[in-house]
């Protein structure tokens, strides 16, 4: 199982701050085994692509999981940042192919392509996107993108072909990432949810995400969950406006499975600070042995990525790596602590 972490929101650091902020956290997630860091996208988030170059500025071969919006460039043009990236630091990255996002995002952007439809666009897109990577003169007449002899440059190394991801839980994107040969992420339920499912029928590549809160007792960990993410209205209410507004498969599931579950919580599986907007995903809670039996659990149902919360603290990464590692999450030889 592939362990990857995820890049802090920018919205949450004042101008000037960021760039510590996020180049320090992949620096301790380098340093500790974990390959890479997605950065994701929306319309009130700073560039991914510039974060990204400053993560590959700051570390040695920390792999940058770049969200890919299509309403925001055209093919070529996310082509020519890979490539480009490629040919400055030699570096590899991976793409997270983003098929929709917040309504308000895509009413702001005069998008009105329904749900399944958008999936559509995104494989005509990541098709040509990996055609160019792959040094091919492109002819592409399709429903949503046409193009006639388009060639990348820089060309980028074989060598340094990024991988696909794409996120969703819906059919319509399960048989894109089918088309594509990309791992589908998704934000997971419990595992006896999934188990009398398993093996996970036509999935290929699939991958979740979700936070880690582990100590050596159950009740430490717990003390710790409740002291980090405590109740708030105001969050809760934000979360029924977003999910109100959402055609979002894997919201609609999740925010309902916090709703039937009793404390947002199954065992060590908790959906608390999602049901206060404080994150976007669920969170394992317990004992470093509760947290990689789950863990184990996942990895036996097919589930070969998996990318951590933005931890709180390099204390707080140390014990999550902890557990995942105990459950088979694989963690790289560690990075020397010094960076130039």
């Amino acid at each position: 199982m592939k362990l990857l972490t995820t890049a802090p929101p920018s919205v949450r650091y004042a101008p000037g701050a960021y760039l510590d902020a996020v180049g320090t956290l992949a620096q301790w997630n380098e340093t500790a085994g974990v390959e890479g860091m997605l950065i994701y996208t929306d319309n009130s988030l700073m560039d991914p692509w510039t974060v990204a170059q400053a993560v590959m500025e700051r570390t040695h071969r920390f792999v940058p999981l770049v969200a890919v919006q299509p309403l925001y460039m055209s093919p070529l043009a996310a082509a020519r940042k890979v490539s480009s990236l490629a040919f400055l630091y030699g570096r590899k990255m991976a793409l997270n192919m983003v098929a929709g996002g917040f309504v308000r995002d895509l009413e702001q952007l005069g998008d009105a392509t329904e749900h399944d439809a958008r999936y559509d666009r995104l494989v005509e897109y990541t098709q040509i996107l990996q055609a160019l990577l792959r040094g091919e003169s492109v002819t592409f007449s399709g429903t949503y993108y046409q193009v006639t002899n388009l060639t990348l440059s820089p060309e980028l190394p074989p060598e340094l072909m990024p991988e696909i991801y794409l996120s969703g839980a819906s059919e319509a994107c399960a048989a894109a990432a089918a088309t594509l040969g990309a791992t589908r992420l998704s934000y997971t339920k419990p595992p006896h949810d999934l188990e009398p499912l398993a093996p996970l029928p036509g999935e290929g590549q699939i991958g979740l995400r979700f936070g880690v809160i582990a100590r050596e007792t159950s009740d430490e960990a717990w003390q710790e969950a409740r002291l980090r993410f405590p109740a708030d209205r105001r969050g809760q209410f934000a979360h029924k406006m977003a999910r109100g507004t959402t055609d979002s498969i894997w919201h609609q599931e999740i925010s309902q499975k916090a709703d039937d579950l009793h404390e947002a919580r199954d065992g060590a599986y908790w959906l608390f600070p999602l049901r206060n907007y404080k994150t976007f995903c669920p969170y394992l809670v317990g004992s470093y042995g509760e947290v990689a039996a789950y863990v184990g659990r996942y990895r036996a149902l097919g589930y070969t990525t998996l990318i951590l919360d933005v931890p709180e603290s390099e204390a707080e990464l140390q014990h999550s790596l902890r557990a995942v590692q105990l459950g088979g999450a694989q963690v790289l030889r560690p990075e020397p602590a010094s960076f130039s």
